[in-house]
């Protein structure tokens, strides 16, 4: 009888991982969401970028149409950046939950960008996009700054030296995880 019920037990435990279902459809329908607003953003963007070719605008308009036009730019990459967050965790949590996809590992294209063997790849695939999404932030904030003080400035050089030193050690982490990976075990 005991055992009975701890076999019960055990399936329907195994089978409660199926509630990341949830958070799969959810993350997909974020992205989805989120790809369609860049791609608003894009069409607005180009009828605003045919503004910039008027001849009756003068250099300080065509300027502030200049600016503005970089910096939803910035912004669109921004939107991207996070849906295809959205689209790795979605992917990543149902490969990791549920099952293989077995259309990714038969696919060329897919070139193991989306494939996930286990939480450390999950969680780094995600870091990535994380990292880009800061330093598109930061490249957005950098374009609005004022810079007034010396202060301001060294703040400026302080950031862009922070993310430097994060692409760094990424990359850095990366050659000595495949440096691990090829190395003849001892």
């Amino acid at each position: 009888m005991l055992q009975l019920f701890e076999r019960f037990f055990e399936k329907t435990l195994w089978s409660g991982r199926f509630v990341v279902v949830v958070a799969v459809v959810a993350s997909m329908a974020a992205a989805t969401a989120i790809f369609y607003m860049a791609t608003v953003d894009v069409v607005y963007l180009v009828g605003h970028m045919l503004h910039y070719a008027d001849p009756s605008l003068t250099a300080d308009a065509r300027k502030a149409v200049h600016d503005e036009t970089i910096t939803h730019v910035v912004e669109v990459v921004d939107g991207y950046l996070l849906a295809t967050f959205m689209l790795i965790f979605a992917l990543g949590m149902y490969e990791l939950f549920v099952s293989d996809i077995d259309e990714a590992r038969g696919s060329k294209t897919s070139s193991k960008i989306l494939v996930i063997e286990s939480l450390d790849d999950l969680k780094a695939r995600l870091a990535k996009v994380i990292l880009m999404i800061l330093i598109v932030t930061l490249f957005e904030e950098a374009l609005k700054m004022h810079l007034d003080t010396t202060l301001d400035l060294l703040y400026l050089g302080g950031g862009i030296a922070l993310v430097g030193l994060a692409l760094y050690l990424t990359h850095k982490s990366e050659s000595h995880g495949k440096e691990a990976e090829e190395a003849p075990p001892h």
